[in-house]
């Protein structure tokens, strides 16, 4: 079902692509559209993963090396029938994680420094269950695909701005036209790019509740990660990849605005959806109570 879904996604944002380059050039502009996005799937699909990881300076890990961390994630990775994940540590002091990978065979979860001296078993265990479920339900490779065309759509709004500026009048290309065009695909695109990443927050928290049987203990996670980025913000933070953090790294220049364009719902309206799932255990796996397979010393050896 989720591999339909991806599919469907991406064909709807392959044909509003090629729409436009159609009316921006005619046959020879939907051609070049076509070639673009094809080429932006492609990439996408098989590269995004490997990119991201490299632009936050990831450092692969091991059981030798994180122990900890590795045993937390193996147990996770059991419980939701999942393979074993590669897990990377990055050398940040803000504390946040994501997940990237276009399926779970081919899945990474990376977590800052920060998170992991900030963060209690208990909350690093919960952090992680989210990122997998994220991995579960193939929402990163969704999410990608989605900020990929959403940077696309923009680039060509930019160039129909210019357009409109210079009277280009060619193929019945009104000015005016092309100027309300440029002014509300952007906003499309980010409300499109926003709407996949909000629903999969709430899904994946709920996900994480389930498969840690504790919901309180990613509430406690979310609160202190929130508190944290209104304080300060990652230095490698870039917009095409805030959808993928459990908290918007961006949540420190954004607060005056408001929640209005994030690409995350309210940390509030989260913990609050957490706290209705504490009446109902329905479907909840327990993990055995650990004793010491989380060690804080590895972040040290990174």
């Amino acid at each position: 079902m989720e591999q339909v879904k991806t599919i469907g996604l991406l064909t709807f944002l392959t044909v509003i692509f090629v729409f436009i380059g159609n009316y921006f050039g005619g046959q020879s502009g939907m051609l070049i559209a076509l070639v673009i996005a094809g080429g932006m799937n492609f990439y996408a699909y098989y590269f995004s993963d490997k990119m991201v990881l490299s632009h936050y300076h990831g450092v692969e890990v091991d059981e030798r090396n994180a122990r900890g961390l590795y045993e937390i994630v193996r147990k996770l990775s059991a419980r939701a029938n999942l393979p074993m994940p590669r897990i990377y540590i990055i050398p940040e002091r803000v504390p946040n994680a994501f997940a990237t990978g276009r399926n779970p065979q081919n899945a990474a979860v990376a977590v800052t420094e920060g998170l992991l001296e900030l963060l209690s078993e208990e909350e690093v265990e919960a952090v992680l269950a989210h990122e997998l479920s994220h991995v579960k339900h193939y929402d990163i490779l969704i999410g990608t695909i989605a900020a990929t065309f959403a940077g696309a759509i923009s680039f060509i709004a930019n160039m129909m701005q210019f357009g409109a500026m210079f009277g280009n009048r060619e193929r019945n290309g009104n000015p005016i036209m092309m100027l309300v065009m440029a002014i509300l695909l952007p906003i499309a695109a980010m409300i499109i790019q926003m709407s996949v990443s909000r629903s999969r927050e709430y899904m994946a928290d709920a996900g994480a509740a389930k498969l840690t049987a504790h919901p309180e203990w990613l509430q406690s996670a979310l609160s202190k990660l929130d508190t944290y980025a209104k304080q300060a913000q990652m230095h490698d933070a870039t917009p095409a990849t805030a959808h993928m953090f459990i908290i918007n790294p961006f949540t420190k220049s954004n607060f005056s605005l408001s929640s209005l364009f994030s690409t995350h719902p309210s940390t509030a309206e989260r913990i609050e959806r957490l706290e209705k799932l504490k009446g109902s255990k329905d479907g909840f796996s327990t993990f055995e109570k650990k004793s010491s397979v989380y060690d804080r010393r590895y972040v040290k050896r990174v």
